[in-house]
């Protein structure tokens, strides 16, 4: 077993120092997202018992990323991008210690607070996903995405065990005066922290900004908008996935020890599998594990739908976890090889279609949270729960055909790049 860690660590080392130290960034942070995915809308359902403001707190959120990604392309033209992807890490905690500090819940601080937890992630996202496109190439994203997804999904056990650990005891045993608010401060304030040590980490070398071309375009090539199509489908899913979960287990569960006990439960075996996947598998298996991850959602979905209970919610929530890092590991690849391909041939910085990628998923993403919205606002909360989450998976199965023809696509378009301009060097391009 020591060997084989060994084996593994040196493998770790041998990549890119660069791509290393985005890695480890990115684990750092990994410790901050549960707390933020999970135990924000837990804390906002616990103080109003409403769930439109969940769901507010989510569209502002994902409102607050694109407009961000659109400031972060001009900011980049003065500021090292190092600076910008660690103030966006910084800026996630500062969100959770100013709504922890409202004195009440009401909308308008719920939107404010959203808005600032959005434009933390449009920084945040902007500057790493240019990271991870400029320190990895095709050969290595899969083990780049394997390692980054099994530790998002290791802190996913850990973490929202040990958090509803801490608030479930924190009542129990009354400490803070018997205010869970007082609790949330704490796991707030350990938040900020781990953004400040994730930021120290990135600047310890000196990354290079994107190419200050224009970023801003309105027409882009075939593939790219395939690829949008992909991106509007995965913002669906994520939107109605921030806000149903947490209510669902709520509603039907029980506190956030059940909530966090719940999350844990498959995440050991995904992990590994993960881990595996990530390190043994080539850019032809893409197709194999994204729909492998669809389909595990729908069966999820399906099991919630059938049974509307605790066991149902179980079964689903298990799936999600499955599911979320299947798809993030396959996905992101084929987004950064459609990059590599266009940004030579378009001749156009590889942030222009960073930036037009945001509004594919916010478009989804809209769409997903405003569905939930509008059912749970104009038919039933119940409906919202129980049987759009159906709806949702059986649109998300388009996705399937829609990343095969993108791969397909992406194929033939190096091939005609290749032809076209054999002058060019572009060692991304035929990596």
């Amino acid at each position: 077993m020591k060997n084989k860690i060994l084996t593994e660590y040196r493998f770790f080392m041998s990549m890119p120092r660069d791509m290393r130290l985005v890695l480890i960034t990115n684990m750092i942070y990994a410790f901050v997202l549960p707390v933020i995915d999970i135990f924000v809308g837990a804390y906002i359902m616990r103080t109003s018992d409403n769930p439109a403001m969940v769901a507010v707190y989510q569209l502002c959120v994902y409102t607050g990323i694109p407009v961000t990604f659109f400031i972060n392309g001009y900011l980049l033209k003065k500021i090292n991008i190092s600076h910008l992807y660690s103030f966006g890490m910084l800026l996630s905690g500062i969100s959770m210690m100013f709504m922890m500090t409202l004195s009440v819940i009401s909308m308008r601080g719920v939107a404010i607070a959203g808005l600032i937890m959005g434009a933390s992630f449009g920084f945040f996202w902007a500057n790493r996903d240019f990271l991870t496109l400029d320190t990895t190439n095709d050969q290595n994203r899969n083990y780049y995405y394997g390692v980054e997804t099994f530790f998002y999904t290791i802190t996913f056990i850990f973490v929202p065990a040990v958090v509803g650990w801490f608030l479930v005891r924190s009542t129990s045993l009354g400490w803070f005066d018997g205010n869970i608010a007082g609790a949330y401060r704490v796991v707030a304030g350990v938040v900020l922290l781990l953004t400040i040590l994730s930021s120290i980490v990135i600047h310890q070398d000196k990354f290079r900004n994107p190419r200050q071309k224009q970023f801003l375009h309105f027409r882009f090539d075939l593939l790219w908008r395939k690829m949008l199509v992909l991106a509007s489908l995965k913002g669906m899913v994520q939107g109605y996935l921030v806000t149903a979960p947490a209510i669902l287990i709520m509603r039907l569960v029980g506190d956030e020890g059940t909530l966090g006990a719940v999350q844990s439960i498959s995440g050991v075996l995904t992990a590994v599998m993960l881990y595996i996947l990530g390190r043994t598998t080539k850019p032809t298996h893409r197709l194999a594990i994204f729909a492998s991850g669809m389909t595990i959602f729908l069966l999820g979905a399906l099991a919630n739908q059938i049974l509307f209970s605790a066991l149902g919610v179980i079964i689903f929530v298990l799936c999600k976890v499955l599911f979320m890092p299947l798809h993030d590991i396959a996905y992101f690849p084929i987004q950064m090889r459609v990059i590599d391909v266009l940004s030579v041939k378009e001749n156009r910085s590889e942030y222009a279609y960073i930036f037009n990628h945001e509004f594919g998923l916010y478009l989804g993403r809209f769409f997903g949270l405003v569905l939930f919205i509008g059912l749970a606002f104009y038919v039933s909360e119940t409906v919202a729960l129980r049987y759009s989450l159906v709806i949702v998976a059986l649109i998300q199965m388009i996705s399937i055909p829609v990343a095969k023809n993108v791969i397909k696509h992406v194929n033939k378009t190096i091939d005609e790049v290749k032809a076209e301009h054999p002058e060019l060097s572009a060692p991304k391009l035929y990596a």
